[in-house]
């Protein structure tokens, strides 16, 4: 019998067949793996539902309520670019809603959709977890802390023009960021390379420059 996953790449097989490697139970890989069928399909297919619950021994039903549980599993295509601004409570009061309306406009969308060149799509999101650097915007999960709505232009502008293929959070607050949470620390060298979170065994993060 072939493997449910035999038609994704070699590199995404391999990667499924690590990340199963780390669990002892292989529903607990359920998550990650969700992962790695988006960087497969585009985005969360019936399809890749289906490969990943026969990978596991669940049923596709099982797969689907975790996939739809979570908003970070996207189950239409996205742009290139993923902007997800907060504006949740210290968001919003710090001028969330504003930072999102410019983003949208300057993208030439609305909340949720994505621009015709599949370039850009901007979101709304629940707290990221940078109160402390409201308002906070995320660009495929790489955080920047203390954007202002003009800042947001700026970088809706920075992703059509440069089209980056690494997107660096140091380097995306550096260029659009203002106050901070806190002092990041260390630089981080690796980025996100498609609208699912930077980590090494999806696929998904690169060193950037």
């Amino acid at each position: 019998m072939s493997s449910p996953i035999a038609t994704w790449s070699a590199e995404g097989q391999e990667r499924a067949q690590q990340l199963l490697a780390l669990y002892p139970d292989k529903r607990s890989a359920v998550m990650p793996l969700l992962y790695v069928a988006s960087l497969e399909h585009g985005h969360v297919t019936n399809e890749g539902m289906q490969q990943v619950a026969e990978l596991i021994g669940v049923t596709a039903t099982q797969v689907r309520s975790v996939a739809t549980f979570y908003t970070m599993y996207k189950h239409e295509p996205v742009g290139r670019y993923l902007v997800s601004v907060c504006t949740s409570i210290s968001c919003h009061l710090l001028g969330g809603d504003e930072v999102l309306d410019a983003a949208c406009g300057a993208a030439g969308v609305e909340v949720g959709g994505t621009s015709e060149d599949d370039l850009v799509t901007v979101e709304r999101v629940e707290c990221i977890g940078a109160c402390g650097g409201a308002p906070a915007v995320q660009v495929n999960y790489e955080l920047i802390e203390g954007v202002t709505d003009i800042k947001a232009i700026d970088l809706i502008d920075w992703l059509r023009n440069t089209t980056p293929e690494v997107v660096l959070a140091d380097e995306l607050q550096q260029l659009f960021g203002g106050q901070k949470s806190f002092d990041w620390g260390v630089p981080e060298p690796d980025g996100a390379i498609a609208p699912v979170p930077a980590f090494g065994p999806y696929g998904s993060a690169e060193e950037g420059r």
